[in-house]
């Protein structure tokens, strides 16, 4: 395929929301012979990458094939802080070791996608500690006097908050300006992120005209929403999300319990399946002429092929339909020993893992999610006696085997 092919491809993906200043202004710079600089920022406020940040690696995966500098940006300094974005409260602080242990695995499970290891043009990984730690304060007063707290309380989080009448901390505003200086230490070309981090991309750009007289673009891609409740599906601060290094049996059980309206957003943006295949997808649906389950049953097996290679999303497949379509256990289940011949329903599920707390044992078992040997429990009283085989089930994907 031919370089302006491509480019045009690139500037009609559908990963894309919007482009600052414009797409017509973004083809033009890439149709230059300038290699340019274009970075991805995530701060490690957990260890895991989800299917939310997928989006924007496909399309930093068009650009490192055009040949283009893609840095993978780590907030060490800023997950310090912890960015303000959609918040009703002030994120809890994190300590330096703590971020650098949760960004441990980035490389390894954004590398499904993106190639750290290419000779010819590898995607380089940055620390934005480097250059915001060593700030001296007459520098953070100067990049202070760049924004005015007019700007910053227009932000929808700020003003829920301050109708709400909850705090706003100095240091929340201080987020996006550090954020925007990395567009600056960096010397970036291009800026790409979630829809949601438009304002805090977009004070990059203007530290960037500020310091270094020249545009900066800003590439916002579409966050993974049901559009039916308006709700995000993949949220690491709400605990609700697919992890891209989850194991493929995990990734393909949580992909399959999604809502039958979000297959299409699913298909759309995390995955890279042909635009032809996605309007078969969108016209069977549609027409009804397949049953949701299995064109579920395809993405799932989709996006374990992603990070596990076809052999694994085989076999997760397989293991998915013995579990849940023939109704037999699983192939593979956790053995443990339990030195007690009789034990409490409660304690027994905290003994093997399958709970944290006696509370959620108990509501577990109120709601009819606990069986023994097939056996449903209802009663989080009941003294359970101890055999040799015997299975225990909690929901519908978890399981234990007394050894």
């Amino acid at each position: 395929m031919d370089k302006d092919k491509k480019i045009n491809e690139l500037i009609a993906s559908r990963y894309i929301e919007r482009v600052y200043p414009s797409k017509e202004k973004l083809k033009q710079l890439l149709k230059s012979s300038k290699k340019l600089a274009i970075y991805i920022g995530i701060d490690p406020t957990g260890p895991h990458l989800h299917l939310g940040h997928s989006t924007n690696f496909f399309l930093l995966k068009k650009f490192q094939e055009l040949g283009h500098k893609i840095i993978f940006l780590i907030g060490d300094f800023t997950a310090q802080i912890g960015d303000p974005t959609g918040k009703l409260d002030a994120r809890k602080v994190l300590t330096h070791g703590q971020i650098l242990k949760n960004s441990k695995g980035y490389k390894k499970q954004a590398g499904n996608i993106l190639d750290f290891n290419s000779k010819k043009n590898k995607v380089e990984i940055k620390f934005n500690n480097k250059w915001l730690a060593i700030l001296r304060l007459r520098d953070v007063i100067g990049l202070m006097a760049k924004a005015t707290v007019g700007q910053m309380i227009k932000r929808d989080m700020f003003r829920k908050r301050i109708k709400n009448q909850k705090e706003i901390y100095l240091h929340e505003f201080l987020y996006p300006l550090l954020q925007g200086y990395d567009s600056v230490a960096m010397e970036i070309d291009i800026e790409v992120g979630g829809n949601d981090q438009t304002f805090n991309m977009m004070i990059g750009r203007g530290l960037v005209k500020e310091y270094l007289d020249r545009e900066k673009f800003v590439i916002t891609t579409k966050l993974l929403i049901n559009k039916k409740t308006n709700k995000k599906l993949m949220s690491k601060s709400e605990g609700s999300f697919i992890a891209l290094d989850g194991k493929p049996d995990q990734m393909y059980g949580k992909v399959m319990a999604l809502s039958d309206e979000v297959i299409e957003t699913i298909f759309d943006l995390c995955t890279e399946v042909s635009d032809k295949r996605l309007k078969e997808i969108e016209k069977n649906l549609k027409l009804k002429k397949i049953n949701p389950r299995d064109i579920k049953a395809s993405l799932a097996k989709e996006i374990v092929k992603i990070y596990h290679g076809e052999k694994l999303a085989q076999k997760a497949e397989q293991e998915f339909n013995r579990v849940f379509k023939e109704r037999k256990l699983p192939s593979e289940i956790k053995k443990m020993k339990i030195l007690k011949k009789e034990i409490n329903i409660l304690d027994l599920l905290i003994k093997t893992g399958l709970v944290l707390s006696k509370s959620e044992a108990k509501r577990l078992v109120e709601q009819n999610a606990v069986k023994i040997d097939g056996s449903l429990k209802n009663d989080w009283k009941e003294i359970i006696k101890i055999k040799k085989g015997m299975v225990i089930k909690v929901g519908k994907r978890k399981f234990v085997k007394v050894n």
